[in-house]
């Protein structure tokens, strides 16, 4: 249950856990199964993650509170973050001749005001996923759309650095979050919800259930494309939000050298089989222009992705340079898109968020 120990003391923690009562059994919160972990972490800081009923979730914020005040009292914690998630059975795909099946369960979550969800996938980490699906965001913006933006990456959520934001969402009155807007954008991500530097040790039911909440239980205002930042890889995460949420597409992220698209390619298949559109490759890192000399270094080779696309017949939608400008405006939380408009690697971004828009327009001709 516990993470790591910190200078709090765990059988502290877990004597004063189990005086709590589940208002629902009578029994503590230890013996009823609520509990989904706790994190210690340096500075005394307490992450408590109760696994509730979704539809008793009022039921429990009284306990929720209490928890908090309690927990806040022991020697050594300096603050308290008591999470309540909604336990859901692990999605499992039937068997198939590929290995997975061809289509996905029906039961989609109801997003009543979103008209188009597009996800930003990649094969694995460390390929800028993250970065291209916020600056996509922004550029949708620009092109007169209404967006938000989920960053779902439950382990390294880094919306909140990008944009440069800091606080807690605040719930409304049927017990949603608010996302906060920045740059005109939606914002939501697990990174508002947890300190910065705090490690989430959790399972993969653990980190479902948090992510249908995400999608779920934020109330999102008049959109006409949510963004979707999907954690690296194809496990169980991104199984969760494919069969919870209505996707029109996909966009995936690759560097152009083949260890990269190796992994990009399984993605890509992935979604493929499951029958969720993959609106085009996009290559990250394609080269890099010294901004001393101008000279053009290809690092991780070149060219790469677009000639994967052009094997899988997917639309190839662009390259994207390893620039200075790029990663300085990310780390100060004012995207090129909002600082500099005009910025060459600005265009290139609305350039690509075009042909997501054509595609996705395409789309909803073809289904009228």
């Amino acid at each position: 249950m516990f993470s790591p120990s910190s200078s709090v003391d765990p059988r502290k923690i877990l004597e004063s856990l189990k005086t709590f009562r589940d208002p629902l059994s009578g029994r503590s919160v230890v013996e009823a199964g609520l509990m989904g972990g706790v994190n210690l972490e340096k500075g005394g800081r307490v992450t408590i993650v109760l696994q509730v009923p979704a539809e008793k979730a009022g039921e429990y914020e009284a306990l929720r509170q209490k928890i908090t005040e309690e927990i806040s009292r022991l020697p050594g914690v300096e603050k308290v973050l008591v999470v309540m998630t909604t336990p859901t059975p692990t999605y499992k795909p039937k068997a198939s001749a590929q290995g997975l099946s061809a289509t996905t369960s029906a039961s989609h979550l109801d997003l009543p005001q979103v008209r188009s969800v597009v996800a930003i996938a990649s094969g694995k980490g460390g390929v800028g996923k993250s970065l291209a699906a916020l600056n996509l965001a922004l550029s949708l913006k620009k092109a007169g759309k209404r967006v938000g933006i989920l960053d779902a990456d439950i382990y390294g959520p880094s919306l909140p650095k990008m944009v440069g934001m800091t606080g807690k969402p605040e719930a409304n009155a049927q017990k949603r979050l608010k996302p906060l807007v920045k740059f005109g954008l939606q914002c939501m991500s697990m990174g508002f919800l947890v300190p910065e530097e705090a490690p989430l040790i959790w399972r993969g039911p653990m980190i479902q259930s948090s992510l249908v909440q995400l999608v779920r239980d934020v109330d999102w205002q008049a959109l006409d494309v949510l963004v979707v930042d999907l954690p690296p890889g194809t496990g169980d995460a991104q199984l969760t939000l494919i069969q919870k949420v209505p996707l029109a597409g996909v966009v995936i992220v690759s560097t152009p050298q083949d260890l990269a698209l190796i992994d990009a390619r399984k993605g890509l298949h992935m979604f493929q089989k499951l029958h969720i559109p993959v609106l085009g490759l996009i290559e990250n890192m394609s080269y890099f222009s010294c901004p001393s000399c101008g000279h053009r270094s290809e690092i991780f080779h070149h060219g790469g992705a677009r000639e994967e696309a052009r094997k899988l017949g997917i639309p190839f939608l662009g390259e994207i340079p390893l620039a200075i400008d790029l990663r300085r405006a990310a780390d100060e939380g004012v995207p090129l898109p909002e600082s500099a408009p005009d910025h060459p690697l600005t265009k290139v971004f609305s350039n690509i968020a075009k042909k997501i828009i054509n595609q996705i327009s395409q789309q909803t001709t073809e289904k009228k």
